[in-house]
């Protein structure tokens, strides 16, 4: 019996390492362009689709996929629509780890293992390292899956498993609560999977006490994504709940007709003659495509459900440009110049909202306006990039003195607001430190970063507003307000420096607070430069 659980769980830890290993190494090669296959290629679900399972047979986890997806829909760079397509994709492309391992490469197992390090130890090349860490995780992978398969063989002599597959088999909701809590519990469908593939193989489950664990691990995998969606916005919360929905609607309608797809299966399995493991990989791919056949025309209606079950207004903070068409740079670059200063305008706005968020999560210490921060710094690298590359575009056009002058202040504009996002991230961290170090501030102290973000964020508001409108009247009282902010910058930081050397401040609580008011000046300085380059100066 201890050889038996010794070997079951260092197989399944072997198994699982492989995975990981696999996918890790298949992502790395194919480059961090996961993200941006997701982002380009789902304009409609059916492209969605394809993208998913692309992705899903990269990384080699249908659960990352839809956590991307999760975090993609959160950060505004997919609607929900394009992000249902995905995780119906993804749910099909999850089925080929599992054809992998019905291709019987046991004995080859070591082998590939020692390919896999002889890449990772003896070259230097990071592609190379990469491809051994993708072989080494093959490898593992069927190494792991080789011990679990030798632990698992007496099972079949154990009366007390003889007498559970017989109760899976005429009860196949038990077999469903057994899938979807071992996935649930191992954090991996595939993992599950293999394991079924093993027992299958052994001979010591039947298939029709089988295939409901199969559909049991399908619900169990949707765990991740509803985790991953605890804390998200509203429109990802959706997004993680339709995955649930999809896979619990397919489960329940293939449970219906378990008679009929059990005698598929069967005669899959004469006809195209397959080994155990191969036939409940069929079994596997047969229903995640049936799934996505018949639940596909029903997208809008997904959409529908999840919005009923989660209401409540989604704020969204979108990452893409509103404002930038590309056939305006060709036609007029008065119109090009415009919808660029929109797109700024915009920008504009996130980074004092950003400001906002950041100064309440210093008084508040809620987790939400810290990751409410963090999207809006996203949004505005991100607009950063695409309206330079515009105005970039926009500069071998031929431009009036006029329009040149409007397009030298707009990509100087740029440059200071995406600016200002990196120093209230700066602050996000020193204000993380605070609270994991748990460094206490007197009220003083509080009292006076209070008013110093109140004076910073008006001031980048007023900036904003004076080139949106072209106003020096407006500029003139930006370059007022920041030598206000220098100054208290200069005073706060000798006031800390007494209330610290009087021991009414540590110095991990000095050194936070002097680093805080040091950004809010810096993103002072890039206010007044908005305000200059509107002044023309």
């Amino acid at each position: 019996m201890q050889t038996l659980i010794f070997e079951f769980i260092g197989g399944l830890g072997i198994f699982l390492l492989g995975i990981k290993y696999m996918g890790e190494g298949l992502q790395k090669s194919a480059g961090d362009r996961l993200r941006n296959i997701l982002d380009k290629t789902t304009s409609n679900p059916f492209l969605g689709v394809l993208a998913g399972i692309v992705v899903t047979i990269l990384i080699q986890s249908s659960s990352g996929t839809t956590v991307l997806t999760v975090g993609l829909v959160n950060a505004g760079f997919m609607t929900l629509r394009q992000a249902i397509g995905v995780i119906m994709g993804a749910n099909v492309g999850t089925t080929v780890t599992a054809f992998i391992i019905g291709i019987d490469l046991g004995e080859y197992a070591l082998p590939i293992i020692a390919v896999g390090c002889f890449l990772l130890f003896f070259f230097k090349n990071q592609k190379v390292n990469n491809v051994g860490q993708a072989v080494f995780g093959f490898g593992a992978l069927f190494f792991g899956l080789e011990l679990m398969s030798s632990g698992m063989s007496p099972l079949r002599e154990v009366q007390a498993f003889q007498d559970l597959t017989l109760s899976m088999s005429e009860h196949s909701i038990l077999g469903i609560v057994i899938g979807t809590l071992f996935t649930f519990i191992v954090q991996s469908s595939t993992a599950t999977i293999g394991i079924l593939q093993g027992l299958f193989a052994e001979g010591a489950i039947g298939l029709e006490a089988a295939l409901p664990v199969l559909f049991g691990d399908n619900i169990g995998t949707t765990i991740t994504a509803v985790l991953a969606s605890i804390g998200a916005t509203v429109a990802a919360k959706r997004a993680a709940y339709v995955h649930v929905i999809f896979n619990l609607v397919g489960a329940v309608i293939i449970i219906l007709l378990l008679g009929l797809f059990s005698q598929y299966v069967m005669y899959l399995q004469s006809a195209l003659d397959l080994n155990p493991e191969m036939t409940i990989a069929f079994a596997h791919g047969s229903f995640n495509l049936a799934n996505l056949m018949i639940q596909f025309p029903f997208i809008g209606a997904l959409a529908w459900i999840v919005t009923k079950i989660i209401p409540g207004d989604d704020t969204v903070v979108e990452y893409k440009p509103k404002h930038l068409d590309p056939i305006f740079i060709q036609q007029s670059s008065t119109l090009a110049l415009d919808q660029a200063k929109a797109e700024i305008i915009r920008m504009g706005d996130y980074a004092y909202k950003g400001l906002e968020e950041t100064n309440l999560y210093l008084t508040t210490q809620n987790q939400k306006h810290s990751e409410m921060s963090m999207q809006i710094e996203g949004a505005l690298n991100n607009l950063d990039r695409k309206i330079t590359d515009y105005l970039v575009d926009l500069s071998g056009e031929s431009m009036s003195e006029t329009e040149g002058a409007k397009h030298t202040v707009l990509m100087d504009s740029v440059r200071d607001i995406e600016r200002i996002g990196d120093h209230f991230e700066n602050i996000i961290e020193l204000i993380d430190y605070k609270i994991s170090n748990k460094v206490h501030m007197t009220e003083q102290a509080q009292e006076d970063l209070n008013n110093m973000f109140d004076l910073t964020i008006m001031t980048v508001k007023q900036s904003v507003k004076a080139l949106e409108d072209m106003d020096r009247e407006e500029a003139l009282a930006v370059i007022q307000k920041e030598d206000q902010i220098d100054r208290m910058e200069r005073n706060y930081r000798k006031k800390h420096i007494i209330r610290m050397n009087e021991g009414l401040c540590s110095g991990s609580a000095g050194i936070v607070f002097v680093d805080i008011i040091s950004n809010l000046e810096r993103i002072g300085d890039h206010a007044v430069n908005i305000a200059e380059a509107v002044l023309g100066e």
